[in-house]
């Protein structure tokens, strides 16, 4: 079955060859080579204000450009989110990212906020893939996935998407060659599979 896949990138470092866009790039080419249709959305290109008034939240659309974001989600099955872990959980422009984007009328009815609305992205599924500079069974154990769960059960599974899988990839920046060859290649058979 061929699914419609949108790849958000989140590293806000959009220069540079970081490993989330290697990571990026090895989902993507997975995914094309078993007929995936493949969108990309790179967060650190979008210009957009951080909000500051909820009030502009709930009764405003999406800035110009990211209603073409809401286009890419609205069309895709299966969304992939990766960034770096900053301070334990995404960058803050992720966060803004999704703030201005997943807003009331698009992602969730309002009345959902009061547990009674309807998830209106619901029939998606998401792959958060996080690169860390800990090993990922600290993150995981330890700190309990906290960047993770926030992401998963806050955000992604109140506008109804489901399953979240996460990919946690740690100790980067100390990582060999080899080992970034095998979560590359492993993030390739994992889109092949379209999840």
């Amino acid at each position: 079955m061929t699914r419609r896949i949108l790849i958000i990138q989140g590293h806000p470092h959009d220069q540079g060859d970081h490993f989330c866009h290697a990571l990026a790039r090895a989902y993507r080419t997975g995914a094309e080579a078993a007929g995936h249709e493949v969108d990309e959305t790179r967060i650190a290109r979008l210009d957009f204000p951080v909000l500051t008034d909820p009030a502009e939240w709930s009764a405003q659309p999406a800035p110009e450009g990211l209603d073409a974001v809401q286009g890419q989600i609205r069309r895709a099955d299966h969304l992939v989110i990766i960034f770096p872990l900053w301070l334990g959980t995404m960058p803050a422009l992720v966060k803004a990212f999704f703030e201005q984007v997943l807003r009331p009328g698009f992602a969730f009815d309002e009345k959902a906020r009061n547990g009674r609305g309807e998830r209106l992205l619901k029939g998606k599924s998401a792959r958060v893939i996080i690169t860390m500079g800990m090993p990922a069974l600290v993150f995981r154990v330890f700190f309990g996935g906290h960047g993770y769960r926030y992401l998963k059960r806050n955000i992604l599974q109140f506008c109804g998407i489901r399953p979240v899988r996460a990919s946690l990839v740690g100790m980067v920046a100390g990582t060999s060659p080899g080992r970034r060859d095998k979560w590359l290649k492993r993030v390739g058979r994992l889109a092949g599979k379209g999840i």
